[in-house]
């Protein structure tokens, strides 16, 4: 390959926005932000969970809001292991009617 074809493919890539974006979404996923997020979410999870399965039950707005706002999310930024395990157990839970 001619040398100025290869520095035209390594300098569109690095123009390149999506390059860029991946480069960036790489880096977050190791950043110390993301490592405590996640870990609080983790640990909001299991807390929170397991007074759930301690109990039994679950409501329908408690299981929406621990899905939605809690779960969801720290699947998306890379959260795993025994959350999943936790989730799996309150999906067996028996959902009770709202009290108000």
């Amino acid at each position: 390959m001619n040398q100025s074809v290869i520095i035209t493919i390594l300098c569109t890539l690095l123009a390149a926005n999506g390059f860029w974006a991946l480069i960036t979404k790489l880096t977050d996923k190791k950043s110390a932000k993301t490592k405590m997020i996640l870990g609080l979410g983790h640990d909001r999870i299991m807390y929170i969970g397991s007074k759930y399965v301690e109990k039994g039950q679950i409501t329908q707005s408690e299981y929406e809001n621990l899905y939605k706002y809690l779960y969801e999310p720290y699947k998306a930024m890379g959260g795993n292991g025994s959350v999943d395990r936790l989730m799996r157990e309150i999906d067996k839970l028996k959902i009770v009617h709202d009290p108000y």
